[in-house]
């Protein structure tokens, strides 16, 4: 029988690994999957030949990510609108990812980014930049040379920092946001939503071809609003219910109990509203109706 202290190490290191998982794949279900795969290995491990535990871990949890990104890019190909990142409204349900550094590396802005970066360069980034892992052992685990490691994170740095996705906007903007949505999806009063828009606001859904969503990104002020007062009429009625989504606030939208779609934001650097994503594919709302909302 395997001792506690054993069982320990891993449970210890468990949020971390769904933390750099999630990240990595954009999906808490592929997630789960490799921090799985990663316990059934370090069962059957020589764990008194392992001198780092944590450093093994996120070895294995790191390749296996990278087999499994490379299978999900491949059925990408056909999916069918755009895609967005699995929604989870909380910060991985680790009490140690609720500062902001850590957040702002879950928004579904952020994630987006990362999906296009090469695979090795978005594990090296998350890697070094943030869980902080030195360099050597980073080349370990992705099996390269330190310097080859250095100049993948600084590329994917390049790309990140140009994008300016690690922006957050204030609490109590994210909540004026909150209230002018939903006051113009469910009362059709749209002015002072509008007032928070970036001029080159753009708007994505992701039905997955499974609901209705649009199959295109809107962008512009002018498209963005028309579209939202259609929406008037669809959501009006239905549960509403603010909650964390990605580390920032966003909102829930429930139909009989059942999460119809999850909406999350992003902001510019003068936190007006830059993106509007909405998720309505099943598939990726399925996890939100089990999860205790807090």
């Amino acid at each position: 029988m395997r001792s506690l202290d054993h069982l320990q190490i891993f449970e210890m290191a468990r949020p971390r690994l769904l933390g750099l998982a999630y990240r990595i794949l954009g999906s808490r279900a592929d997630a789960e999957d490799a921090v799985q795969d990663t316990f059934l290995k370090w069962q059957n491990a020589d764990v008194a030949s392992i001198d780092n535990p944590s450093a093994w871990l996120t070895t294995i949890c790191t390749r296996h990510c990278l087999d499994l990104l490379r299978a999900a890019h491949r059925s990408r190909v056909n999916y069918v609108g755009s895609w967005l990142p699995e929604p989870i409204h909380l910060a991985v349900d680790n009490e140690a990812e609720k500062n902001a550094e850590l957040s702002s590396s879950l928004t579904t802005a952020f994630l987006l980014i990362l999906e296009r970066l090469t695979p090795k360069e978005r594990a090296a980034y998350l890697l070094h930049e943030i869980f902080e892992m030195p360099y050597p052992q980073i080349a370990s685990t992705l099996d390269l040379e330190e310097a080859a490691c250095r100049q993948l994170v600084s590329r994917a740095k390049q790309h990140i920092d140009q994008a300016r996705v690690r922006h957050v906007a204030p609490a109590q903007r994210q909540e004026e946001l909150l209230s002018a949505f939903q006051v113009a999806i469910t009362k059709g009063e749209t002015a002072q939503l509008a007032a928070l828009l970036s001029d080159d606001i753009r708007f994505t859904s992701d039905g997955g071809g499974k609901v209705t969503a649009l199959l295109e990104v809107l962008h512009g002020k002018a498209d963005v609003m028309a579209f939202i007062r259609r929406l008037h009429s669809f959501w009006t009625n239905f549960e509403w219910r603010d909650v964390n989504i990605n580390g920032a606030r966003g909102v829930l939208i429930l139909e009989n109990g059942a999460v119809n779609a999850a909406i999350s934001f992003a902001y510019d650097e003068a936190d007006r509203l830059s993106d509007i994503y909405v998720v309505r594919n099943p598939d990726k709302l399925a996890m939100l109706d089990v999860v205790a909302i807090q």
